[in-house]
C-alpha cells in the first residue's frame, strides 16, 4: 500500500489538521487545503491553499486537480458556548460542507478514490458501564449525538460518487497548544484543580500525534468504515485530573466541582465534561495500527513537561 501523491484537507489549519499536514509532508505527500480566510491562502512547495465559503456555496473547484483523496476535518469548534445560533453553525459546518464538496466533485467530474472524515465519539450514549465498539448502533439522545449522526450521514454521500469512505470517531484530543488539555491543566497549575461531578465519568482520550497517525494509516491502507480515534486505555475524569496534577507536581486539595456550577459557567456545553463514554480502540489495532501513547501518563509527560 502507498500514500496518494496529493490530498485535499479541509480544516487543515486546525489542531488536528496541522499535525496531519506535518505528517503528510514527512511522507512526501503534497497538500491542497481549503480555507474561508483569504489571508490564510498560501502557495508553498507541497502546500497550496484554495478559497471556499460554504455558507454562500462558493468553492474554488481547482482544489481537486491532481487530488485522489480527501481528509475531511472541517467543523466549528464545540468548545464554545452553545447558543441556538452557534448550535446551527456546529451542525451546518459539518453537513453543508460535505454536500458542497460532493456537488463540486460531481459537477466537474473529478475522480476521488478515498475520503477519510472526522467524526466524534459523542454519538455514543453516556454510560459508566458500557464499552463502546464501532458496531454499537444506539445513538446518544444529546445534541452532539444528533450532530454526529447527521454529520456521518452527510459524509456517506461520498459513496454515491464511487469513493471509499472512512470515518474516525474522535475522543478527547490531548495537545500542547490547543484543545481541551490547556484548559484542563489551567486550574491545576494554579493549585485549584479538581475533578468534575463524581469524577467517575469515562474520558476516552488520544494524543494528537496518534490521532493524526490514525488518519494517515487509514489513508495509506485505504481502509473503509468506522474507526474509533481513541487511545487503548480510557481513564475516569478523576484519574485524568490526578495524573495531570502528578505530572505537573501540583496538589489536588479542592472538592470535586459540581455539575450545576459548570452549567452556570458553560451553559449546555458543560455536558462535554460530564458525559461518560468508554470507547474501544481494538478495531484499528487489529488492522495493524500501533499507538505511540497507549497510556495517559507518558502522553501527559510528553505534552506538559
Amino acid at each position: 500500500m502507498e500514500y496518494p501523491k496529493t490530498v485535499l484537507i479541509t480544516g487543515a489549519t486546525g489542531l488536528i489538521g496541522e499535525e496531519i499536514v506535518k505528517q503528510c509532508h514527512a511522507e512526501g505527500i503534497a497538500v491542497h487545503y481549503l480555507t474561508t480566510s483569504t489571508s490564510k491562502l498560501s502557495i508553498e512547495p507541497n502546500y497550496k491553499g484554495f478559497y471556499w465559503n460554504p455558507s454562500a456555496n462558493e468553492i474554488d473547484h481547482t482544489c481537486f486537480e491532481g487530488v485522489s483523496a480527501i481528509i475531511n476535518l472541517v467543523g466549528a469548534s464545540i468548545s464554545k458556548r452553545w447558543t441556538s445560533d452557534y448550535k446551527k453553525e456546529i451542525l451546518e459546518s459539518r453537513t453543508k460542507t460535505a454536500q458542497l464538496l460532493q456537488e463540486t466533485i460531481k459537477a466537474h467530474n473529478y475522480n476521488i478514490d478515498h475520503v477519510v472524515s472526522a467524526s466524534a465519539i459523542g454519538i455514543y450514549p453516556t454510560c459508566h458501564t458500557h464499552y463502546y465498539e464501532e458496531t454499537h448502533d444506539e445513538v446518544s439522545k444529546s445534541f452532539l449525538g444528533d450532530v454526529v449522526e447527521q454529520w456521518e450521514a452527510a459524509v456517506d454521500g461520498f459513496k454515491a460518487l464511487g469513493c471509499k469512505v472512512a470515518k474516525i470517531r474522535i475522543g478527547l484530543v490531548l495537545a500542547k497548544d490547543g484543545g481541551a488539555l490547556p484548559e484542563i491543566v489551567k486550574p491545576i497549575k494554579l493549585g485549584a484543580g479538581a475533578a468534575f461531578g463524581d469524577g467517575k465519568q469515562w474520558q476516552s482520550w488520544i494524543h494528537v500525534e496518534d490521532l493524526a497517525s490514525i488518519f494517515m494509516y487509514v489513508l495509506k491502507h485505504q481502509l473503509e468504515g468506522i474507526y474509533n480515534g481513541v487511545a487503548p486505555n480510557a481513564v475516569t475524569n478523576k484519574e485524568l485530573t490526578k495524573v495531570a496534577a502528578n505530572v505537573l507536581q501540583k496538589p489536588l486539595i479542592l472538592p470535586n466541582i459540581p455539575k450545576f456550577a459548570m452549567k452556570l459557567v458553560l451553559g449546555d456545553m458543560h455536558m462535554l465534561l460530564f458525559e461518560s463514554q468508554r470507547v474501544s480502540s481494538q478495531k484499528i489495532e487489529h488492522k495493524g495500527f500501533h499507538f505511540s501513547y497507549a497510556n495517559l501518563r507518558p502522553a501527559l509527560e510528553d505534552l506538559l513537561i
